[in-house]
């Protein structure tokens, strides 16, 4: 229980006087300086707890009369006995005794003054906890972040209530992310830029297969499903205009240009499928819907040019037309490169020479705008070379690739106009936001919790996580008090 609050700061004086006579105590004794840190870090949290326990008791129990007339002209009771709340704080936990009012005994509660008073959360977790237990979370397991948060302050919600704040803490991340304003534009570059991408995420069966009898895999068939998140970026930047050789170069000797500009006010959108079974509304909708809400903002008067940047895959493409129809499509060259590899070791040994001479030569005439010239000539050697069974197929495969893709690979208009081939953005943001945390050793995740944790990492890598944290603060306070002041 809070005691008073005169107790709880004569308390918090006794500690400290503790503290002094426990420091001079350790030089007597020669204690390293790492012991005498860790147990005044755990000391000084006492010292909290005692002065956060005082904070509460000066604030009273909340009594407000025996009857409490509501703005709507209602009047509620007080309940005979008082009620404790559980308040777990990044000192420790607190029992908050306060008065409560309803209709009647064994009604629901309608106020709780002091809880309006102190601005407490609708859980039992502080939002400073919720914010420093997320961090840990965001980036290393739910067990590893428990475990770590205990050892660092001694405060231990379990698994489970860490997975569930996650999921609670991303509610209102949507609407945050469209309201984010636009950045000045003396800050922009030149070119507008939407590159997207997708990661599939490891999800858990449902439970009808789960309680199944176990049975033996057939061909091809995977331990575990997968589920794919889309994952996007807008930007802008200025352009960069260079030429065939200037790329070959760049790639022949893995040299990033000194010179080459930096994307601006980069957001990242991860998003998985939405509704009833997942098929209300695929990722890729609320990607693209998201992404084109961004562009609108940042360039209202469509003055820039809007470059939309991605892999091959036709449902993107089919998306971009959608909601991006204006923009100039250009085919990731990372993804063109990959096929140009695969074709390599089609004709050359794996890690030789001729197979390096064989790409660059084609990356060169890809870069002067030579596509056909590429098709036809790998159409000549697959069948001067006679090729048969994978190796043809791989082939065939690049070949269609390259033809489906065609419209998208102008890239000598792209050089000479400075426009941006590579979506390294996209590749980075589906590493950074998806694989690093959602495909570590041994995890699956449902829909829900993959999608809240997809959303909370965006934030945070892009560095709007202390930005995201007081808006949902804010919102959540006027959501539970906001009325009852009223």
């Amino acid at each position: 229980m809070i005691m008073s609050y005169e107790r709880a700061f004569l308390k918090a004086r006794e500690q400290l006087q503790q503290i002094e006579r426990f420091v001079k105590e350790a030089v007597t004794k020669g204690r390293r300086i790492d012991e005498v840190e860790r147990e005044l870090f755990g000391r000084l949290l006492a010292i909290g707890q005692s002065l956060l326990q005082g904070f509460v008791a000066a604030q009273g129990d909340g009594d407000e009369g025996v009857e409490l007339q509501l703005p709507d002209g209602r009047a509620l009771r007080r309940l005979k006995q008082p009620h404790v709340r559980r308040y777990l704080s990044i000192f420790g936990e607190l029992n908050i005794r306060r008065r409560v009012y309803a209709q009647r005994e064994k009604q629901r509660i309608e106020r709780a003054p002091l809880d309006e008073r102190l601005g407490l959360p609708a859980g039992e977790f502080s939002y400073v906890l919720e914010d420093w237990l997320q961090r840990l979370c965001l980036k290393e397991s739910f067990h590893e972040a428990v475990t770590d948060l205990k050892q660092l302050l001694g405060v231990s919600p379990s698994e489970r209530a860490a997975e569930q704040m996650n999921q609670h803490m991303a509610e209102r991340a949507g609407d945050f992310g469209l309201q984010h304003a636009a950045p000045p534009p003396e800050q922009e570059g030149e070119l507008l830029v939407g590159t997207a991408d997708g990661k599939g995420v490891p999800m858990r069966r449902p439970l009808e297969e789960r309680v199944q009898p176990k049975h033996r895999r057939g061909k091809g068939e995977k331990a575990n499903r997968k589920q794919m998140a889309y994952v996007g970026a807008v930007y802008t930047i200025d352009r960069f205009r260079r030429t065939a050789n200037d790329v070959v170069e760049e790639w022949s000797r893995q040299l990033r240009a000194a010179d080459r500009p930096k994307p601006q006010h980069k957001q990242v959108w991860a998003e998985m499928a939405r509704g009833a079974e997942a098929r209300s509304c695929t990722g890729r909708e609320w990607l693209f819907v998201e992404m084109a809400v961004a562009c609108y903002q940042r360039d209202p008067q469509r003055r820039k040019t809007l470059i939309c940047l991605m892999d091959g895959e036709v449902a993107l493409w089919e998306m971009q037309g959608e909601w991006l129809g204006r923009a100039i499509g250009i085919l990731d060259l990372f993804h063109v490169m990959e096929r140009l590899w695969k074709a390599a070791y089609c004709f050359h040994a794996e890690g030789s020479s001729q197979a390096e001479q064989f790409v660059s030569h084609r990356l060169r005439m890809l870069l002067e705008g030579k596509v056909g010239y590429v098709i036809g000539g790998l159409k000549r050697l697959r069948d001067q070379h006679e090729l048969r069974g994978e190796k043809r197929r791989a082939v065939n495969a690049v070949i269609r690739y390259y033809e489906n893709n065609r419209q998208h690979m102008q890239y000598d208009e792209y050089l000479a106009a400075g426009y941006p081939i590579g979506s390294g953005v996209a590749e980075g943001a589906c590493r950074h936001v998806v694989k690093d945390r959602m495909e570590q050793t041994g995890m699956r995740w449902t829909l829900n919790g993959a999608q809240a944790m997809l959303h909370l990492r965006a934030l945070y890598l892009t560095g709007r996580w202390d930005e995201y944290v007081n808006y949902r603060i804010e919102t959540e306070q006027a959501a539970l008090y906001t009325k009852c002041a009223a």
